[in-house]
């Protein structure tokens, strides 16, 4: 039996923004004033948090540039060291959105304070054990509190979710998909830089892959869905895909995890998770939206128009493989970012002349059956392609802020159409609603093709 919950007074804010000042959460704050008190926007009240209130209120006038900075967004001191800062930040405020990463090393006590107070958390990281962990040890106390955890609301996982999912409800009964590859191909007109705790990240998520490895072998097996047809073929290492005129190469993302740990819970809730006090309307859309989706198996591959490009993101594997098993090859690729990431990464991050020059193209290549009762024959092989499209701007600073302010938007806007709380993925929770703001927030999707294939097309 629940114990029931103190009422919680009434939040001073709908959203307070930690780790504001950050490479990324600077432009997560340009992001949200577009939105503040605008008519039809329920972003009324914002706050700032972070260590130094110096480098808020600078971050505050660099968002709002050319504008005067707003006089009514509050500046807060906080530390993912301070609990108590973290339980006060929680008691006043309806949403809390995490920029402080990396996420294994500061973001459990700011989950902990969220699970524990009710307050709703989102967050970008892209760390899976991180994920899977905070799942394990914060979902029953999430639930009971009423408190919506959802991690991975940025470039890492968004596009990938809405956008398998996009190629997933093109499959029209009888037709049904059986495996989708994404291909990533990030492009600019300048050179390509990332974040360095996107870098710090990836580095440290190898180096601790035998902990993931861990938790997942002691946590309980969930049933997976039942996918019609034979199962992923392996092919190449180094791929060329001729629909799209791409090399690729397998990605070890958050992306692929996340998208299963949707279709998981999707096998425990065909119809979507029911909100609080879900209005019919929401209902029905949300019963329709995934009665639409049929899951398929799910591989992520980083793509490039020229070999050169693959042999460099080769390279990069390469180093972070082999040095991250030791202390001090975790510190030389720490310490010379740029060096290791043949200047993919650096530690003082992209000029804004970078970040306005770069865009991104995620290719959903889908195979399945015209009718699923082919899927059923023995040897069968696919005879239906699907390829669809999702492009936008630069990921880390500007498809980022945008997907993870307009799953903020969703919350403030539809809480009551949400689930009551719990840890979960973004696609179960946002699913039947996000697609339509992303693309009219600069992220667009498309159907590229539709093909039927001859009998002796690979697949």
């Amino acid at each position: 039996m629940q114990t029931a919950q103190p009422p919680k007074p009434h939040p001073l804010y709908d959203i307070i923004i930690l780790g504001a000042s950050g490479f990324t959460g600077k432009y997560v704050v340009k992001e949200a004033l577009k939105f503040l008190n605008t008519p039809s926007s329920p972003l009324k009240t914002l706050a700032l948090a972070g260590r130094s209130r110096e480098k808020l209120v600078k971050t505050l006038q660099w968002a709002a540039h050319p504008s005067s900075p707003p006089n009514d967004v509050s500046v807060i001191t906080a530390d993912t060291t301070d609990p108590p800062s973290l339980s006060s930040l929680c008691n006043q405020t309806k949403l809390l959105l995490n920029c402080v990463g990396p996420y294994r090393i500061h973001g459990e006590p700011v989950v902990a304070a969220c699970a524990s107070s009710g307050c709703d958390y989102l967050d970008i990281t892209g760390e899976p054990e991180f994920m899977e962990k905070m799942e394990a040890k914060y979902h029953e106390k999430a639930m009971e509190t009423g408190s919506l955890i959802v991690s991975a609301c940025g470039f890492d996982s968004i596009p990938a979710e809405m956008g398998v999912m996009f190629n997933m409800r093109q499959w029209v009964a009888p037709a049904v998909p059986n495996h989708v590859t994404a291909y990533v191909s990030l492009e600019s007109d300048k050179r390509i830089v990332g974040n360095f705790a996107t870098y710090e990240s990836a580095v440290l998520g190898v180096a601790n892959m035998d902990k993931l490895q861990q938790l997942r072998r002691s946590r309980p097996k969930k049933p997976r869905p039942v996918i019609p047809g034979p199962r992923l073929p392996k092919g190449p290492t180094i791929e060329y895909q001729e629909k799209i005129g791409l090399r690729a190469l397998k990605l070890p993302s958050a992306d692929a995890v996340v998208v299963r740990r949707t279709f998981v819970t999707l096998m425990e809730n065909p119809h979507g998770l029911p909100g609080i006090n879900e209005s019919p309307e929401h209902i029905g859309k949300r019963e329709a939206y995934w009665s639409s989706v049929k899951p398929a198996h799910f591989v992520v591959k980083i793509a490039s128009k020229s070999l050169l490009g693959i042999y460099r993101i080769l390279g990069v594997g390469v180093f972070i493989g082999l040095l991250c098993r030791f202390s001090f090859g975790r510190w030389l690729l720490l310490k010379f970012p740029s060096f290791f990431s043949f200047g993919w990464f650096r530690k003082t991050g992209p000029s804004e002349d970078e970040v306005r020059s770069a865009s991104f193209k995620m290719w959903f290549v889908g195979y399945g059956f015209s009718d699923c009762n082919l899927a059923s024959e023995r040897n069968s092989k696919p005879d239906m392609e699907i390829i669809t499209r999702v492009m936008g701007p630069e990921i880390g600073y500007v498809t980022t802020p945008i997907s993870l302010i307009q799953c903020a938007l969703i919350v403030l806007s539809q809480r009551e159409n949400l689930p009551k709380g719990g840890v979960y993925t973004p696609g179960i929770v946002f699913g039947p609603d996000l697609q339509e703001r992303l693309q009219e927030n600069g992220i667009s999707f498309d159907v590229v093709s539709k093909t039927a294939l001859p009998s002796s097309a690979p697949a």
